[in-house]
């Protein structure tokens, strides 16, 4: 996948973001199929930084991460890309 595909799929995946820029669901780049790897380089050369988590916030008592749905620990991946301002146009 050469570079103009990967920036033209890349634009029809995202949207924009609240500080500028855009934004690309990680679910959306791995169903992109087997050239998410590439996806990922691209977005990672041209700026893209993994979206950071809040923080997960602890409940009280033995059942809280089963009642808010949450396990306490972090995902090793990150949900969401953002892109500078740009770096689509």
């Amino acid at each position: 996948m050469d570079a103009d595909t990967i920036r033209i799929l890349v634009t029809r995946l995202s949207r924009p973001h609240s500080f500028g820029g855009a934004v690309i669901e990680r679910a959306a780049i791995i169903a992109a199929g087997p050239d998410s790897v590439a996806i990922l380089a691209w977005i990672a050369a041209h700026g893209g930084q993994p979206e950071t988590a809040a923080p997960v916030v602890s409940g009280q008592g033995l059942q809280s991460t089963r009642l808010n749905g949450s396990s306490g620990v972090g995902s090793a991946s990150p949900r969401r890309y953002v892109l500078p301002p740009g770096v689509l146009s």
